[in-house]
């Protein structure tokens, strides 16, 4: 009797580990049965509505949406997009990021301008004061070829001795008259390159003056508003 008692009770305990065993795994398998968190949904190229619990080939080239079990949308996932569909929307970010440092290079410059020029009056003394530093270089080279001129009539004097003829002129003095007259259109082609700066720095000052108009009514405008009291706007 003492044996079958042990027995039994050998036998209850080894049903109690399996019972705890069993209970253990429970959940285990229960997680492992337990369905897709996520539902992708679509509608393919033919109209029909598609759902998976993965993303759906079928609507690779569009927008796919990610619901949860309760039917709540979690994000959107792209089209899937081919090699040149990717190079070019890589060549468009990169356009639209040259158009962004080009826009915010321009606003500095106008910053720039805002600083330098605070009103016309400012403005239109810059501009004299380029145009007379080009007038000073201007004046030099007609000086220089008043000089030149000078020396010309110098060389008229020797070349009487020679009845008037350069060509019965001894050599350097040939190379004197020839020397002469080419400094001398030197001298005129720089007086000319410098005239047409003088046109370029007035084109620049048309073009910057007429930046600046708008800019100056800009600021006068936003100024105009800060100082606005508040409401005032709605009051007629």
């Amino acid at each position: 009797m003492k044996h079958s008692a042990r027995r039994f009770q050998g036998f209850g305990h080894a049903l109690a580990t399996a019972g705890l065993l069993l209970l253990a795994a429970a959940p285990t398998g229960a997680q492992e049965r337990k369905g897709p968190q996520e539902v992708y949904t679509c509608i393919d190229k033919n109209g029909r509505r598609l759902t998976a619990d993965r993303p759906i080939a079928e609507c690779i080239d569009r927008e796919q949406r990610v619901l949860d079990l309760t039917g709540t949308e979690r994000r959107r996932v792209g089209p899937t997009l081919t090699e040149h569909e990717r190079a070019a929307l890589e060549e468009q970010r990169k356009k639209a990021a040259q158009e962004r440092i080009r826009i915010a290079e321009e606003r500095r410059r106008e910053r720039v301008l805002l600083a330098r020029y605070p009103d016309e009056a400012a403005h239109q003394v810059e501009r004299v004061r380029a145009l007379e530093l080009v007038d000073e270089v201007i004046a030099v080279a007609h000086k220089r070829i008043g000089e030149l001129s000078v020396r010309r009539k110098q060389l008229g004097v020797e070349l009487q001795f020679y009845q008037g003829d350069l060509a019965k002129a001894p050599p350097k003095l040939q190379r004197q008259f020839a020397e002469n007259d080419e400094e001398v259109s030197e001298q005129q082609r720089f007086i000319a390159t410098q005239e047409q700066e003088k046109r370029r720095i007035d084109q620049r000052f048309d073009a910057e003056l007429a930046q600046l108009r708008q800019l100056w009514a800009a600021q006068r405008a936003a100024a105009e508003q800060w100082a606005q009291p508040p409401g005032a706007s709605s009051v007629r």
